[in-house]
Protein backbone atom coordinates (compact mmCIF):
# COMPACT_ATOMS: atom_id res chain seq x y z
CA UNK A 1 0.00 0.00 0.00
CA UNK A 2 1.42 3.37 -1.05
CA UNK A 3 0.05 6.71 0.20
CA UNK A 4 1.25 10.24 -0.69
CA UNK A 5 2.16 12.62 2.14
CA UNK A 6 1.62 16.14 0.76
CA UNK A 7 3.53 19.21 1.85
CA UNK A 8 1.90 22.54 2.75
CA UNK A 9 2.27 26.28 2.70
CA UNK A 10 0.90 28.72 5.26
CA UNK A 11 -1.19 31.34 3.48
CA UNK A 12 -1.27 33.21 6.77
CA UNK A 13 0.64 32.52 9.97
CA UNK A 14 -0.06 34.72 13.00
CA UNK A 15 1.21 34.31 16.55
CA UNK A 16 -1.31 35.53 19.12
CA UNK A 17 0.42 34.90 22.44
CA UNK A 18 3.04 32.91 24.33
CA UNK A 19 1.78 30.30 26.81
CA UNK A 20 3.27 29.51 30.21
CA UNK A 21 4.51 26.14 28.92
CA UNK A 22 6.64 27.86 26.27
CA UNK A 23 4.34 27.05 23.36
CA UNK A 24 2.56 29.75 21.37
CA UNK A 25 -1.04 30.32 20.37
CA UNK A 26 -1.29 30.63 16.61
CA UNK A 27 -3.89 31.10 13.90
CA UNK A 28 -2.96 30.03 10.40
CA UNK A 29 -4.55 29.14 7.08
CA UNK A 30 -2.79 26.12 5.62
CA UNK A 31 -2.93 24.66 2.13
CA UNK A 32 -1.68 21.32 0.83
CA UNK A 33 0.50 21.40 -2.29
CA UNK A 34 1.47 18.88 -4.96
CA UNK A 35 4.87 18.11 -3.52
CA UNK A 36 4.68 14.85 -1.63
CA UNK A 37 6.69 12.14 0.08
CA UNK A 38 5.50 8.58 -0.50
CA UNK A 39 4.97 6.09 2.31
CA UNK A 40 4.86 2.35 1.58
CA UNK A 41 3.19 0.05 4.14
CA UNK A 42 3.73 -3.69 4.48
CA UNK A 43 2.89 -6.28 7.11
CA UNK A 44 5.86 -7.29 9.28
CA UNK A 45 6.62 -9.18 12.49
CA UNK A 46 8.10 -6.05 14.08
CA UNK A 47 8.30 -2.28 13.48
CA UNK A 48 10.65 -1.02 10.77
CA UNK A 49 10.89 2.54 9.42
CA UNK A 50 13.18 2.77 6.42
CA UNK A 51 14.31 5.78 4.39
CA UNK A 52 17.04 6.48 1.84
CA UNK A 53 18.35 9.09 4.27
CA UNK A 54 19.88 7.20 7.25
CA UNK A 55 19.23 10.07 9.65
CA UNK A 56 15.49 9.71 8.98
CA UNK A 57 15.30 5.95 9.49
CA UNK A 58 14.30 3.98 12.57
CA UNK A 59 13.09 5.49 15.81
CA UNK A 60 14.55 8.91 14.93
CA UNK A 61 11.61 9.52 12.62
CA UNK A 62 8.28 10.88 13.83
CA UNK A 63 6.66 8.10 11.81
CA UNK A 64 8.04 5.62 14.35
CA UNK A 65 6.43 7.49 17.23
CA UNK A 66 3.16 7.72 15.29
CA UNK A 67 3.17 3.93 14.82
CA UNK A 68 3.94 3.28 18.49
CA UNK A 69 1.24 5.66 19.74
CA UNK A 70 -1.38 4.29 17.34
CA UNK A 71 -0.61 0.71 18.34
CA UNK A 72 -0.85 1.69 21.99
CA UNK A 73 -4.28 3.24 21.38
CA UNK A 74 -5.38 0.05 19.63
CA UNK A 75 -3.88 -2.19 22.33
CA UNK A 76 -1.81 -4.07 19.75
CA UNK A 77 1.88 -4.53 18.96
CA UNK A 78 3.35 -2.08 16.40
CA UNK A 79 4.15 -4.50 13.59
CA UNK A 80 4.70 -2.99 10.14
CA UNK A 81 7.39 -2.09 7.65
CA UNK A 82 7.11 1.55 6.56
CA UNK A 83 9.35 2.81 3.78
CA UNK A 84 9.56 6.57 3.28
CA UNK A 85 10.43 7.97 -0.14
CA UNK A 86 11.42 11.57 0.51
CA UNK A 87 10.55 14.25 -2.06
CA UNK A 88 9.79 17.14 0.31
CA UNK A 89 13.08 18.83 1.34
CA UNK A 90 13.85 18.34 5.02
CA UNK A 91 13.73 21.36 7.34
CA UNK A 92 12.33 23.81 4.79
CA UNK A 93 9.03 24.65 6.52
CA UNK A 94 6.79 22.56 4.25
CA UNK A 95 5.67 20.16 6.99
CA UNK A 96 7.16 17.01 5.45
CA UNK A 97 7.87 15.28 8.76
CA UNK A 98 4.42 16.10 10.14
CA UNK A 99 2.74 14.97 6.93
CA UNK A 100 4.65 11.69 7.05
CA UNK A 101 3.47 11.13 10.64
CA UNK A 102 -0.16 11.84 9.74
CA UNK A 103 0.07 9.56 6.72
CA UNK A 104 1.50 6.84 8.95
CA UNK A 105 -1.56 7.12 11.20
CA UNK A 106 -3.86 6.84 8.19
CA UNK A 107 -2.00 3.96 6.58
CA UNK A 108 -1.52 1.91 9.74
CA UNK A 109 -5.14 2.47 10.76
CA UNK A 110 -6.03 0.69 7.51
CA UNK A 111 -3.23 -1.93 7.64
CA UNK A 112 -4.07 -2.93 11.21
CA UNK A 113 -7.85 -2.77 10.63
CA UNK A 114 -8.30 -0.54 13.68
CA UNK A 115 -11.26 1.37 12.25
CA UNK A 116 -10.45 4.56 14.16
CA UNK A 117 -12.24 7.71 13.02
CA UNK A 118 -10.30 10.72 11.74
CA UNK A 119 -11.27 12.50 14.96
CA UNK A 120 -9.71 9.70 17.02
CA UNK A 121 -6.56 9.83 14.89
CA UNK A 122 -6.46 13.60 15.41
CA UNK A 123 -6.22 13.16 19.18
CA UNK A 124 -3.13 11.01 18.63
CA UNK A 125 -1.76 13.40 16.02
CA UNK A 126 -1.97 16.30 18.48
CA UNK A 127 0.50 14.49 20.77
CA UNK A 128 3.02 14.12 17.93
CA UNK A 129 3.34 17.72 16.76
CA UNK A 130 1.40 20.93 16.35
CA UNK A 131 0.61 20.64 12.64
CA UNK A 132 0.31 16.85 12.29
CA UNK A 133 -3.48 16.98 12.67
CA UNK A 134 -3.88 19.23 9.61
CA UNK A 135 -2.52 16.56 7.29
CA UNK A 136 -5.24 14.09 8.30
CA UNK A 137 -7.62 16.31 6.28
CA UNK A 138 -5.45 18.45 4.00
CA UNK A 139 -6.89 20.87 1.49
CA UNK A 140 -7.51 24.38 2.81
CA UNK A 141 -7.95 24.67 6.57
CA UNK A 142 -7.72 26.96 9.57
CA UNK A 143 -5.41 25.77 12.36
CA UNK A 144 -5.71 27.32 15.82
CA UNK A 145 -4.55 26.74 19.37
CA UNK A 146 -1.02 25.37 19.15
CA UNK A 147 -1.87 24.41 15.57
CA UNK A 148 -3.76 21.23 16.38
CA UNK A 149 -7.33 22.63 16.24
CA UNK A 150 -8.40 22.17 12.62
CA UNK A 151 -11.41 23.65 10.81
CA UNK A 152 -11.93 22.92 7.12
CA UNK A 153 -12.39 25.95 4.86
CA UNK A 154 -13.80 26.40 1.38
CA UNK A 155 -11.49 24.73 -1.10
CA UNK A 156 -9.25 27.03 -3.09
CA UNK A 157 -9.69 26.92 -6.85
CA UNK A 158 -6.68 25.19 -8.46
CA UNK A 159 -3.73 27.52 -8.56
CA UNK A 160 0.00 27.50 -9.07
CA UNK A 161 2.51 28.01 -6.27
CA UNK A 162 6.13 29.02 -6.81
CA UNK A 163 8.45 27.41 -4.26
CA UNK A 164 12.01 28.54 -3.58
CA UNK A 165 14.45 26.33 -1.68
CA UNK A 166 17.50 28.33 -0.54
CA UNK A 167 20.80 26.55 0.00
CA UNK A 168 20.53 27.40 3.68
CA UNK A 169 20.50 25.09 6.70
CA UNK A 170 19.02 26.36 9.98
CA UNK A 171 19.84 24.15 13.01
CA UNK A 172 16.93 23.70 15.46
CA UNK A 173 15.01 26.00 13.15
CA UNK A 174 11.50 26.09 14.60
CA UNK A 175 12.57 26.48 18.22
CA UNK A 176 15.15 29.06 17.19
CA UNK A 177 12.63 31.13 15.23
CA UNK A 178 10.05 31.07 18.02
CA UNK A 179 12.69 32.08 20.59
CA UNK A 180 13.43 35.22 18.57
CA UNK A 181 9.82 36.38 18.43
CA UNK A 182 8.84 39.37 20.57
CA UNK A 183 5.40 40.82 21.20
CA UNK A 184 6.05 43.20 18.32
CA UNK A 185 5.49 40.23 16.00
CA UNK A 186 2.32 39.11 17.83
CA UNK A 187 -1.04 40.02 16.27
CA UNK A 188 -4.77 39.64 16.88
CA UNK A 189 -5.55 37.24 14.05
CA UNK A 190 -7.04 39.96 11.85
CA UNK A 191 -5.12 38.99 8.70
CA UNK A 192 -6.27 35.39 9.01
CA UNK A 193 -9.88 36.48 9.48
CA UNK A 194 -9.66 38.58 6.31
CA UNK A 195 -8.19 35.63 4.42
CA UNK A 196 -11.04 33.41 5.58
CA UNK A 197 -13.57 36.02 4.40
CA UNK A 198 -12.03 35.92 0.93
CA UNK A 199 -12.04 32.13 0.87
CA UNK A 200 -15.65 31.83 2.01
CA UNK A 201 -17.18 34.77 0.12
CA UNK A 202 -17.82 32.81 -3.05
CA UNK A 203 -16.18 35.64 -4.98
CA UNK A 204 -12.58 34.53 -4.92
CA UNK A 205 -10.05 37.09 -6.19
CA UNK A 206 -6.48 35.85 -6.57
CA UNK A 207 -4.91 39.29 -6.18
CA UNK A 208 -6.86 40.00 -2.98
CA UNK A 209 -5.61 36.77 -1.47
CA UNK A 210 -2.06 37.37 -2.65
CA UNK A 211 -2.09 40.73 -0.89
CA UNK A 212 -2.97 39.06 2.42
CA UNK A 213 -0.21 36.43 2.47
CA UNK A 214 1.46 36.90 5.84
CA UNK A 215 3.96 35.17 8.13
CA UNK A 216 4.85 36.33 11.66
CA UNK A 217 8.37 34.96 11.25
CA UNK A 218 9.19 37.22 8.29
CA UNK A 219 10.88 39.98 10.28
CA UNK A 220 12.83 37.52 12.40
CA UNK A 221 14.00 35.66 9.30
CA UNK A 222 15.11 38.91 7.65
CA UNK A 223 17.22 39.86 10.68
CA UNK A 224 18.65 36.43 11.25
CA UNK A 225 19.25 35.23 7.70
CA UNK A 226 20.17 38.19 5.49
CA UNK A 227 20.54 35.83 2.51
CA UNK A 228 16.76 35.42 2.46
CA UNK A 229 16.19 39.17 2.59
CA UNK A 230 18.65 39.70 -0.24
CA UNK A 231 16.86 37.13 -2.42
CA UNK A 232 13.46 38.67 -1.75
CA UNK A 233 14.72 42.17 -2.52
CA UNK A 234 16.30 41.09 -5.79
CA UNK A 235 12.98 39.63 -6.92
CA UNK A 236 10.96 42.76 -6.09
CA UNK A 237 13.67 45.05 -7.50
CA UNK A 238 13.19 43.26 -10.83
CA UNK A 239 9.44 43.85 -10.68
CA UNK A 240 8.61 40.44 -9.26
CA UNK A 241 6.15 39.58 -6.47
CA UNK A 242 6.70 39.67 -2.73
CA UNK A 243 7.95 36.30 -1.44
CA UNK A 244 6.77 34.74 1.82
CA UNK A 245 8.15 32.19 4.25
CA UNK A 246 6.86 28.63 4.27
CA UNK A 247 6.19 27.96 7.96
CA UNK A 248 9.35 28.80 9.89
CA UNK A 249 11.34 28.78 6.65
CA UNK A 250 13.76 28.95 5.07
CA UNK A 251 11.74 27.97 1.97
CA UNK A 252 9.87 30.81 0.28
CA UNK A 253 6.72 30.86 -1.82
CA UNK A 254 4.38 33.07 -3.74
CA UNK A 255 1.29 32.74 -5.92
CA UNK A 256 2.56 33.73 -9.38
CA UNK A 257 0.24 35.63 -11.68
CA UNK A 258 1.57 33.70 -14.69
CA UNK A 259 4.16 31.16 -15.79
CA UNK A 260 6.21 34.11 -17.00
CA UNK A 261 6.32 35.56 -13.48
CA UNK A 262 7.41 32.18 -12.14
CA UNK A 263 10.20 32.03 -14.72
CA UNK A 264 11.24 35.57 -13.82
CA UNK A 265 11.74 34.47 -10.20
CA UNK A 266 13.79 31.48 -11.34
CA UNK A 267 15.98 33.70 -13.55
CA UNK A 268 16.61 36.25 -10.79
CA UNK A 269 17.62 33.59 -8.27
CA UNK A 270 19.85 31.61 -10.61
CA UNK A 271 23.05 33.01 -9.08
CA UNK A 272 21.94 32.01 -5.57
CA UNK A 273 21.84 28.28 -6.43
CA UNK A 274 18.31 28.15 -5.06
CA UNK A 275 15.87 25.53 -6.28
CA UNK A 276 12.77 27.10 -7.85
CA UNK A 277 9.76 24.90 -8.56
CA UNK A 278 6.20 25.35 -9.80
CA UNK A 279 3.61 23.18 -8.04
CA UNK A 280 -0.17 23.27 -7.68
CA UNK A 281 -2.55 23.32 -4.75
CA UNK A 282 -4.12 20.00 -3.75
CA UNK A 283 -7.81 19.80 -2.74
CA UNK A 284 -9.06 17.76 0.24
CA UNK A 285 -10.62 15.22 -2.17
CA UNK A 286 -7.07 13.93 -2.78
CA UNK A 287 -5.84 14.14 0.82
CA UNK A 288 -6.33 12.32 4.11
CA UNK A 289 -8.51 9.22 3.96
CA UNK A 290 -9.21 9.97 0.29
CA UNK A 291 -5.54 9.33 -0.54
CA UNK A 292 -5.65 5.71 0.70
CA UNK A 293 -5.97 3.15 -2.11
CA UNK A 294 -9.26 1.25 -2.04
Amino acid sequence: MEIPAYGKVNLTFEVLDRLDDGYHLVTTVMQTIALADKLHFEASDDLKVECEYPELAGDRNLVWKAAVELAKAGNIQPEAKITIEKCIPVGMGLGGGSSDAATALLGLNRLWNLGFSIEKLATIAATLGSDVSFFLWGGTALAQGKGEQISQLSTLPPMAITLVFPSLVIPNKTASMYSRLTRVQFSDGGVTRQMIQILTSGQFVRESMRGLLFNAFSEVAAWTYPELLEMCREITDQGGPVMHLCGAGPALFTIPSSEEEHQQIADVLQRHSAGVYLVSTVPPELCGENSIPV
